[in-house]
């Protein structure tokens, strides 16, 4: 139970803070890496700590199928239907976006899953999901609707959870105040951390990396979207924030978009096989590998002082390497690693 919502603990928690032993010594930092991406249910990612609370909600509202929203290949979509296979729900996805040409990645993912993705191209996303929940509650299902990214008051409880938990690993490291980077896309992830680091005056600092570019500055949307978090958790307990921060309070870079949303980008790529080759783990080339390259360029220019204790937080997103217009451009890129005999 936590600030009187309950919710299902099906993750094993906490996930390992991990130090990077060969990139702290070449960037000239104590750089760790806090792994979300091992929470194991759908081969996991940030999304299965919100999604604790919303599969409770479900439970309580007596609902048969989750539906969500996102891009073609929503790692957040995947996250969903593979907790709604475990608990006995039905899942859908709808997305406005047009269909790829190929099942492939979190599509194909979606597709094990038993997932029904709806391509809505033609409409707004507002006027997709209205279409599709008539047709499924037209269908007999009792729909719970959860939002894109599950970026909502109630999903922002699985990160406020993660804020405390990274801490009292913080504590037990001996951190006096280490700068914690997370990537931000629908916000949840990033304003859930801040919440917790506000109300219970937690030692670190947190900056948000973008990874898409918005009609409205990052930090205006994500002051909208605190406010909220914050009517709605106010009589909970005894808050220690007066009131919501304002946007220019919000630390959310948005230097690393690149200019779209899972777009494929050069640098994002080296960054993906830097790590690859120093450390063994796996990033993204959506939200991981745009956070990552920013955390190098920001040391590279001095943002990032030397010496000092970084904290990235892996959210996963792995399957996003094998959606085409990334694995393309990685093919070409890598095709010299492969020693083929041809005289066979």
């Amino acid at each position: 139970m936590t600030l009187g919502k309950s919710k299902i603990s099906f993750l094993q928690l906490p996930t390992p803070l991990e130090r990077l032993d060969t990139l702290s010594k070449e960037l000239g930092i104590n750089f760790y890496l806090k792994r979300d991406d091992l929470t194991y249910i759908g081969g996991g990612g940030n999304k299965l700590r919100k999604l604790e609370y919303f599969v409770a909600d479900a439970q309580k509202q007596n609902a048969t199928i989750l539906l969500t929203v996102g891009g073609a290949q929503t790692n957040h979509g995947r996250l969903t239907a593979a907790v709604a296979a475990k608990y006995g729900f039905k899942s859908a996805i709808v997305t406005t976006d047009e269909y790829p040409g190929e099942i492939s990645a979190n599509l194909l993912l979606d597709g094990f899953l038993g997932c029904s993705v709806y391509f809505k191209p033609t409409l707004r996303l507002s006027e997709a999901i209205e279409v599709v929940c008539k047709e499924l509650e037209d269908s007999g299902e009792k729909v719970y609707f959860i939002p894109l990214g599950g970026s909502d008051a109630l999903g922002a409880l699985g990160y406020y959870d993660c804020g405390i938990e990274l801490a009292k690993q913080f504590r037990n490291i001996g951190f006096k105040r280490p700068r914690v980077f997370v990537t931000a896309g629908s916000l949840g992830t990033y304003l859930g951390l801040e919440f917790a680091r506000l109300n219970r005056r937690l030692s670190f600092d947190l900056t948000g990396i973008s990874v898409l570019p918005r009609k409205i500055a990052a930090a205006e949307y994500g002051e909208e979207l605190f406010g909220e978090i914050y009517s709605t958790y106010i009589g909970m307990l005894g808050f220690n924030i007066d009131v919501p921060p304002k946007a220019s309070q919000l630390d959310i870079n948005e230097n690393y978009t690149f200019g779209a949303y899972n777009n494929a980008v050069h640098e994002v790529r080296e960054a993906i096989y830097l790590m690859a080759r120093k450390e063994g783990i796996f990033l993204d080339p959506c939200y991981t590998g745009k956070t990552f390259y920013g955390i190098l360029d920001m040391v590279k220019n001095g943002e990032i002082e030397k010496g000092s204790d970084v904290v990235m937080i892996h959210t996963g997103g792995f399957p996003g390497n094998y959606a085409a217009h990334h694995r393309i451009e990685m093919e070409n890129e890598l095709s010299g690693f492969m020693r083929i005999d041809e005289n066979i």
